[in-house]
């Protein structure tokens, strides 16, 4: 089976991976003339690094990636709130990493081109539609070094392009421009000792648009040096009226300042960590709907595509990874790609769906909003409750993601 997959970022490198192992034939188009190592900090959840794993990475995740031991959350002045072990230290089998996106984007790069073969990846793509027949999916794009249109044919169309999807779009025309809830991340990456015991995420203040949030994504590279601290800050600017600004402009200086100055936390020197970021860049928070179905015939949606989310309880990655693991196992098992796609779509779609809305209630995060509302620390077993909650939307308690079935197969699973 030939997969068409429109979008090489971390979800359709790691569906192509995916359906590799299995014995289907992907290629991954990508708009971007170059696919190079940018963005910020991520964390891979223990489900997620599980899929990873089973896919041939771990070594090459632990080799990237730092394991963060614990969460722990504060309040707006820098006293504790609430914390709790993470990864191995809570009983999963497999270990949470805190790590470079552009580091894990080269790295399944790499792991895509051994595998598939270095043409596996086009670059310069730019998706413009599709059309089905009765056997198959031709997909349009326009080749942004020649200008020239190019289509390829496949029995399958896999949308993985982003909150802004095209394929998406095409799927959904009168769906309208995303969701934004007021706030924007001022996010960077600097050299800084690391805080704490160095295997900490650092979670400060109270509801979106009043928070704080480091950890370290690499370790010094000697003895006595800085790591390298991946930090966000959250802001909320008055509404002028104008458009939303998506170009994720740089922070200047006196803004950076302006903005530090409500903050005063006692384990960190904000000012050193943002005079040290290489550069500050402004995200708006956004997310989308719940979409009624991710999948028409051959052409499905996965990733921030299928399921853009805000970024509560660092799930978003994390369930784009299962996503494609998910959609691997589907095609493989069921006879025909629009019956896998049906039960790709009733598997996913209302478990991320979920997770969407429980992001917008503020997922785990609760935790420091209710406390702000509390002035201090929640009765005993609440913030326990909030977050066992939110782990169980998301299918990643401990026992689930220990127990559950493999999504891994084979080729032979493929040739059934």
């Amino acid at each position: 089976m030939r997969v068409t997959i429109v979008g090489g970022g971390i979800a359709g490198l790691t569906c192509a991976l995916s359906l590799h192992a299995a014995g289907f034939e992907p290629r991954v188009s990508e708009a971007a003339r170059s696919i190079e190592a940018v963005g910020v900090g991520i964390n891979l959840l223990p489900h997620a690094v599980r899929e990873l794993s089973e896919l041939g990475l771990a070594d090459e995740l632990a080799a990237v990636g730092l394991p963060p031991h614990r969460l722990s959350y504060y309040d707006r002045a820098g006293a504790p709130v609430w914390d709790e072990p993470l990864g191995l230290e809570a009983g999963y089998h497999w270990p949470q990493f805190s790590v470079h996106r552009g580091h894990l984007h080269m790295l399944l790069l790499a792991a895509v081109r051994e595998r598939l073969g270095p043409d596996a990846v086009s670059t310069g793509r730019l998706f413009q539609s599709f059309e089905q027949t009765a056997d198959g999916v031709r997909a349009h794009f326009l080749d942004r070094t020649t200008g020239e249109p190019v289509h390829e044919d496949g029995d399958l169309l896999i949308g993985s392009d982003g909150i802004d999807s095209a394929v998406r779009a095409h799927l959904f025309p009168d769906e309208g421009p995303s969701n934004w809830n007021g706030v924007h991340m001022w996010r960077g990456v600097a050299p800084y000792p690391h805080l704490l015991d160095g295997r900490t995420i650092v979670v400060a203040g109270g509801t979106p648009g009043d928070k704080f949030v480091a950890y370290p994504i690499e370790d010094p590279a000697a003895e006595g040096g800085d790591a390298l601290m991946n930090w966000v800050l959250e802001v909320r600017h008055d509404d002028s009226g104008t458009a939303l600004d998506r170009t994720n402009r740089r922070i200047t200086p006196d803004e950076a300042r302006a903005g530090l100055a409500d903050w005063s936390l006692p384990w960190i020197d904000l000012e050193r960590l943002f005079a040290d970021s290489s550069a500050i860049f402004e995200y708006p928070m956004l997310d989308r709907d719940p979409l009624p179905y991710w999948s028409l015939g051959r052409v499905t949606l996965l990733g921030d595509a299928a399921h853009p989310m805000f970024p509560m309880g660092m799930n978003g990655g994390s369930q784009s990874i299962i996503d494609a693991r998910v959609l691997a196992w589907c095609l493989a098992r069921e006879d025909g790609p629009e019956a896998a796609l049906r039960r790709y779509d009733a598997i996913r779609r209302p478990q991320v769906n979920a997770v969407v809305l429980g992001n917008r209630e503020l997922g785990p995060e609760e935790i420091i909003a209710r406390a702000a509302e509390h002035g201090g620390p929640l009765p005993e077993g609440r913030a326990e409750a909030i977050t066992h909650r939110y782990k169980e939307l998301a299918h990643a308690t401990v026992e689930q993601v220990n127990t559950h079935d493999s999504w891994s197969v084979g080729a032979a699973d493929a040739a059934r």
